[in-house]
């Protein structure tokens, strides 16, 4: 039986990061998680991380899209928070921005990973960005690097 399963390091691994700047006191936290992530486990330089910042959530999918048209990438982590408020607005952004990710992801060759908050509160996000609920940029970031390394081991 053969099985393949994905390892995290990827040191030649070139990764892009689009970041929401909208809650950028949060999504500072997820940044900080991915690259930490990236450099310290997958042992990718710093090199061969570009981030890019975009005015918010909604946003994320078409720089999505640009990076992945590029080729310069092995895979892209998309950054950002939407915190529900007292309006539909919520639901817009939140799903137009998961579609339009899922959308790029099943599009492109190449990995997409969603490491954005969809938060009920400022506190959830804040729980989700570092402190009790670890912190959802690293977990994207791993994701990211994992699904590199299945999808070189799946065409290999």
């Amino acid at each position: 039986m053969n099985v393949i399963k994905g390892v995290v390091s990827a040191p030649g691994a070139r990764i892009a990061i689009a970041i929401a700047r909208f809650n950028n006191f949060i999504n500072d936290s997820l940044l900080d998680g991915a690259v930490d992530a990236l450099e310290r486990i997958g042992q990718v330089s710093s090199e061969n991380i570009t981030t890019v910042w975009v005015p918010g959530a909604y946003e994320l999918p078409l720089a999505v899209k640009t990076l992945a048209d590029t080729g310069k990438y092995d895979a892209i982590i998309a950054l950002g928070t939407v915190i529900r408020g007292g309006t539909a607005h919520f639901e817009y952004v939140s799903g137009e921005c998961s579609s339009g990710l899922s959308a790029v992801a099943m599009n492109s060759s190449i990995p997409v990973t969603f490491g954005v908050l969809t938060t009920e509160n400022i506190e959830q996000a804040i729980e989700r960005a570092g402190t009790k609920a670890g912190n959802k940029g690293a977990e994207a970031a791993m994701t990211a690097l994992e699904m590199i390394n299945v999808i070189k081991a799946i065409k290999g």
